[in-house]
Formats: structure tokens, C-alpha cells, sequence
């Protein structure tokens, strides 16, 4: 597969994959799917519906605070294009205090990027150095209007990334 153009980041599915199954569907055709943890045992539903839609799909998945017997790999860290991407859930970093720790500790790691989940609210900073965000949850949504949210990273021509909070 050649440099992902594509990439759905979600969060807190807590075994309720419906908006998520209808989101790809929606989204078509992706070349990276990010699930930030909580997927609580269906992490092969949620694997399987995205290589459904494109053979070459790559599936990255950590295991959330609610992932009790996973063994998914706690933290990932790879690359996407010419970005440093580190996946976390983000519950021992403190997130629900605020993004400070996680921000500190991807910085430490040399990445770019630091996708986290754990608050079910949606949070997208870009700094200079480094874009923190939380795609927020598809099913038990916590921010102000409770909408379920999602996160896209796309890479243009060039490789530049951007990146959005959605909302269905």
C-alpha cells in the first residue's frame, strides 16, 4: 500500500459499533482506521468492517481503561507519511484533567501526532510541534449537545496532513 490518504480516527466504542459500521459505510473506502481504545472484546468487528470496505485497510487498535483482558498493545507508535504518530487511550496520562501529561509525554517521544480517547469529548489542538487530539465517542458521547463524534487525518498530494472533529 503506498501512503495512507485517509484516516478515520474513533474512540470509546464500548461494544455499541452501530454509528460505527454506518459511519463507514458513509465515509467509504478508507486506507487507515485509528480506534483509541474501549473497544471492549469487538475489536474484530471493528477490524473486519473496515477491511470490508478496502482490502488494504490498515487497523490500529489500543486497548482502553475499559479493555480488561485485551491484548491488544497498550500504546502504538508508527508512521503515517512523514508524521511520528503515538496512539494512547490516555487514562494513565490524566486526560480527564487535561491534555498537559499526554502533551508533555508525546513531545518526550518525538512524536508529531498523539491520538487519545478516555474523556468521550472531542479535542483538536495543532501547535507547531505537535497535534494532540481526541476523535471524542461514537456512542456515549459527553461534550455539551452529546453528538457522537469521529476525527479524520488526510494527507494531500504533498503528504500534509489536516484534521477535523465530525460529528454524525
Amino acid at each position: 500500500m503506498g501512503q495512507p490518504k485517509k484516516i478515520l480516527i474513533v474512540s470509546d466504542t464500548h461494544r455499541k459499533n452501530k454509528n460505527y459500521f454506518a459511519l463507514l459505510e458513509q465515509l467509504g473506502p478508507l486506507d487507515m482506521v485509528i480506534h483509541c481504545g474501549d473497544v471492549e472484546g469487538s475489536e474484530y468487528a471493528i477490524s473486519q468492517a473496515a477491511v470490508s470496505q478496502a482490502e488494504d485497510c490498515l487497523v490500529q487498535i489500543v486497548p482502553g481503561n475499559n479493555d480488561f483482558f485485551s491484548t491488544l498493545p497498550r500504546e502504538l507508535e508508527f508512521e503515517i507519511g512523514s508524521y511520528h504518530v503515538w496512539v494512547t487511550h490516555g487514562h494513565t496520562y490524566c486526560v480527564s484533567m487535561g491534555p498537559e501529561r499526554i502533551k508533555q509525554e508525546a513531545r518526550e517521544r518525538g512524536a508529531d501526532v498523539v491520538l487519545f480517547g478516555h474523556t468521550h469529548r472531542p479535542f483538536l489542538e495543532e501547535e507547531e510541534d505537535l497535534v494532540t487530539l481526541n476523535p471524542g465517542s461514537l456512542s456515549y458521547p459527553r461534550q455539551e449537545g452529546h453528538r457522537p463524534s469521529y476525527a479524520l487525518m488526510e494527507l494531500d498530494e504533498a503528504g500534509k496532513a489536516s484534521f477535523r472533529i465530525a460529528y454524525l
